[in-house]
């Protein structure tokens, strides 16, 4: 099979434990990049949190972020096709959690928003920190994610992160029974709320389509739940080493942990 479009995860995926890209990694696909294959970004992550990775590996293809929430073209700073929670169904999320004291980040237009200083909060702020100020996302704290939701032009998702991972799992069980809203786990403590019927595998077709490619001609790298849209739609859905078993399990294939070099090697032999 001829593939002419690699679709990247981030976390987990491409990305070290360090938030880094194996230099094998960055090597593999210039290379494929030179040979005209198209690298798309497909990512739970808000745009404003992918400039480092987006800029070191020279792409001009949009990213999709947010689970496929959105797209977005880096070249002209805007968002492209879209598909926005309503803020109705956004604040009765934000009631809902304070009912359950689960601590939640909104993401929005450009920022990410946050009520309480949490673990996942001080480890992006932390990164954040430890990069270039251009290249540091939006991140803020705000007395009411339901009053900033009311402000906000387009509401992406929101991030879940909890330590006690069943209280999680029924509070998202109960989103999606009471409210239809899609419910993704994206870590291992953390699920993600969006517009029901958003997805990366939706979003990427989508893109494929306009563009005049097949899914067929897809090779997709994926690590956790949100991705297992992409990895079992495309030509070859490649699931890492550090997933799941359920994840491994619908995959096509299987490679070593997103500390080895297997997205390089797999690279070298089904694209290059």
């Amino acid at each position: 099979m001829s593939y002419r479009i690699i679709a990247l995860d981030l976390d987990g995926t491409l990305l070290t434990p360090d938030k880094t890209i194996l230099p094998q990694s960055l090597e593999a696909l210039k290379k494929a990049q030179q040979a005209g294959i198209k690298i798309l970004i497909v990512t739970g992550r808000h745009h404003v949190a992918i400039h480092p990775f987006y800029q070191a590996l020279a792409l001009d293809t949009p990213a999709i972020c947010c689970n496929g929430a959105y797209s977005y073209d880096y070249q002209t700073k805007s968002v492209l096709e879209s598909d926005p929670l309503p803020l109705a169904q956004t604040l009765r999320v934000t009631e809902m959690l304070d009912e359950a004291g689960i601590n939640g980040l909104l993401y929005v237009d450009n920022a990410m928003l946050y009520q309480t200083e949490m673990g996942h909060v001080t480890r992006t702020l932390n990164w954040a920190q430890s990069l270039p100020p251009a290249q540091r996302p939006t991140f803020l704290q705000v007395d009411s994610l339901a009053d900033a939701a009311r402000g906000a032009q387009s509401i992406w998702k929101f991030a879940l992160a909890h330590s006690d991972t069943d209280a999680l799992r029924q509070f998202a069980s109960r989103v999606e029974a009471e409210m239809g809203l899609a419910c993704e786990w994206s870590w291992h403590d953390q699920v993600d709320i969006a517009k029901a019927g958003n997805s990366k595998g939706r979003r990427l077709a989508q893109w494929v389509a306009a563009n005049g490619y097949r899914m067929s001609e897809v090779i997709a790298f994926g690590d956790n739940y949100n991705d297992i849209s992409m990895l079992e739609t495309v030509g070859l859905g490649v699931a890492m080493g550090n997933a799941d078993q359920a994840i491994r399990d619908r995959a096509h294939r299987t490679i070593g942990n997103n500390l080895e070099p297997g997205i390089a090697e797999t690279i070298y032999r089904e694209v290059l």
